[in-house]
Order: structure tokens, then sequence, then C-alpha cells
């Protein structure tokens, strides 16, 4: 059976495999009533076998399998990694390296922006994936040969995937692009949610330091109260109440209990004790301390067309080196090398300058134009020399 439910057996299979120069690994879980995700399944393929390891079974030790991730001779293949790699990092406290991620290296290699496994096995193994058991509860014992067998080919597909991407990588010279992008993948501050920090994932509807600050407690002592109790933020309180009580800051259950979506069991109890604490630390936050809201890249007045040429132009890199236009510059890029060149955005900086920033910035001062190849259907770039603008026209008596 390709499912492995003791301790034992799993270490046999992890010992094989470390002899093997990379493994396809997946994972599925569930996480829509926890905060942290409850692991239930993970698979995992080798050169020659593929099984599906069961986390929930018993007496299971995943230690072995922990070991195999953080072997540095073993290269860690997975489709869109982050959610697996968030689950190994909670429970090992270690990131799977080395990693190769077939999702971020599809895009370098042109298959367009966040393309699916189902997408990556068709065009490249070849295999059509059974999408039926895409919303089975994995958590469910026992599971089905068919949910197995469903599971197992996440990463079998995987491993042809894989071998592809790495020779077309290897043949237009992309391996140092893919290292950059495993960079962060493999940063455990990419995962790890500082509840100091986490107001900036709300949107709030006041720029008031004042607001902010006292948002920002209010968010922290969520985030907390998430992690402990394992309950989504959600769970906890939502978000348009915690801005709700953030824009009033209540100083008394009395006050709290005025505030829309929470009950008297949560104002009265230990939690609405910890809201008015929250509120109270962000009221006393000295002004010279309080946040601002994250800067906004204004556009200049009459930038707008400079703004449009620019994305022009990243398509068409793109779409010429054949890599996800996604994957180089977001419209905020954009924006930004307008206003400023010198922005700090990843456009401006590596390989990502080599294909479009460098361009880009010549195309702001006018060195470089655009124009109709003779075909009239395509567009090439056509070295110019800058033009001063015109002067304003003078006014009129």
């Amino acid at each position: 059976m390709p499912m492995i439910s003791d301790t034992q057996s799993l270490a046999a299979f992890c010992q094989r495999l470390k002899s093997a120069s990379y493994v396809t690994v997946d994972t599925e879980f569930m996480r829509e009533k926890t905060y942290w995700p409850i692991l239930c399944l993970v698979q995992v393929g080798g050169p020659d076998e593929a099984r599906a390891i069961d986390p929930l079974a018993p007496g299971m030790d995943l230690t072995p399998l922990f070991e195999l991730m953080a072997d540095t001779n073993v290269l860690k293949v997975f489709h869109a990694a982050r959610q697996d790699i968030e689950i190994f990092l909670h429970l090992s406290d270690a990131i799977p390296t080395p990693l190769f991620d077939t999702q971020v290296a599809a895009m370098v290699c042109g298959f367009g922006d966040a393309v699916g496994y189902e997408t990556l096995a068709a065009q490249l193994a070849k295999a059509r994936i059974d999408k039926t058991m895409r919303f089975t509860d994995w958590a469910m014992r026992p599971l089905s040969e068919k949910q197995i067998q469903y599971a197992l080919a996440d990463v079998t597909h995987l491993r042809v995937a894989y071998d592809k991407l790495v020779r077309k990588l290897e043949k237009n010279g992309r391996l140092e692009w893919l290292s950059e992008e495993m960079g962060l993948l493999t940063e455990p501050g990419t995962y790890r949610v500082d509840p100091e920090h986490a107001w900036k994932r709300l949107k709030p509807r006041s720029n008031s330091p004042r607001f902010l600050a006292v948002l920002k407690e209010l968010a922290a002592w969520r985030e907390r109260e998430a992690q402990d109790r394992d309950l989504p933020r959600q769970r906890v309180l939502r978000d348009e109440t915690l801005t709700e009580i953030a824009a009033h800051h209540p100083t008394d259950v009395n006050e709290l209990g005025r505030t829309r979506g929470i009950g008297k069991g949560l104002v009265e109890g230990k939690m609405g004790l910890g809201i008015l604490d929250a509120v109270k630390r962000g009221m006393e936050i000295p002004d010279s301390q309080c946040p601002t809201p994250p800067e906004r890249v204004e556009v200049p007045k009459g930038l707008g067309p400079v703004v449009d040429l620019l994305k022009v132009l990243l398509k068409m890199k793109c779409d010429e080196h054949g890599v996800a236009s996604k994957l180089v510059a977001n419209s905020a890029d954009i924006d930004a090398i307008a206003a400023d060149d010198n922005a700090n955005v990843a456009a401006l900086h590596g390989w990502r300058r080599e294909l479009f920033g460098e361009d880009a910035l010549k195309l702001k001062h006018g060195r470089l134009g655009l124009g109709f190849c003779t075909d009239g259907r395509r567009l090439r770039l056509i070295p110019t020399e800058p033009v001063d603008p015109a002067p304003p026209p003078s006014p009129i008596d």
C-alpha cells in the first residue's frame, strides 16, 4: 500500500530517499477552524517510488521526514510551496532546503502568472488530474484508495515537470534567476507573523496616527490570542469590529459593550479586559511614536502616459523573453519607477533590471522609443536622442 502509517515504515522510506538527488513533496491540510494548519497527509516522491504519509496515525513520529527535509544533499521540489513550507516550519522549526518551486520556475520559463499544478502537469507531463477529490476532507479516516491516488498524483507528475523545467532553465541560462526567488522562500521571516506588524494586514478607515496606534495594539492582541488559542483571527474578533473599537477607543466595559459585533459574554470576560488593555496601551503611545500608514507612491501629475508606456514595455519584454510579467514588476512598481529613477523596487535590481529596468529608465528619459516592426504587428525598441520638453505656452494678455 502507498500509505505509510507507522514510524518504522516512515524511517525506512526516508532512508531509501537519502541517496536521491531530489524528492517531490506536497501536503494536504485543514485550517478552516484553526490558526495553525492541521497537517493531514504528506506525499513524497523519489526516483522510483512515491508514498503518502499519515501524520494522524496513532503513534506516528515525523522525525525521519523532518530529517529528510533538512538533508542538504537532497533537493526538495514543491509546487506553490509557501503553504507547505509554513507547515514544516511550524512543526519542525526548519524550512526544507535546498528548495525548488515549480510554480516559480514555470513563471521564469514563460508559463504565465502563478500557473496551477493541473495546467503544468497537463503541459509538461501530459497528465490529466482528476479534480473530484480537490475539496475532500483530508482529516477523515480511513482515506479511500481514490483519495490516496489523487494525493500521490501531486508528486508523481511533479517529477516530470521538474525534470523538464530544469532542462529549460539550463538551456536559457536562468537557473540563477530562480535561485534569487528561492532565497525569499527559504527565509523564515516570510512565514512568521510578528504580532506587532499584524495591523498592516488590515485596511484602516483612517490615517490618524492615534487611531493607528490603537489599531496596532488591538491587532497585536488579537494575533497573540489567535496563536495561543489556535483559532482563526476572524473567530477571535472580526476585522470590522477591531477597527470599530480603534475608532472609539472605549475605556471601560460599558463603552466596549456598545461596540457592534461584541457580545456581552466577551465584554465581561477575560477577552474584554484584554481588549481594554490593548486600547489603553495604544492611547498611551507618545505622539512621536505613533505608527504612520504605509507610504503610497503618488504618480506626479502628467506622468500617466509614462506609466502607460512602461506597462507596454513590460509586456513587450516579458513576451520577448518568455517570463511572467507578474514576476518582473507589478503596477505599484511601474508607478514607483515613473516617479523615481531610484525607486526601491525589485524591477531595478538583479536580473529584472537587465531584463526590464534598464530599458524602462531609458524609455522614461527619451533614450529609447517604441515603434512597430515593418509587419505592423510587433513592437520594437528604437534608440533615440532625448528631446527637451517644449516650453509652456505664453500667457495670453
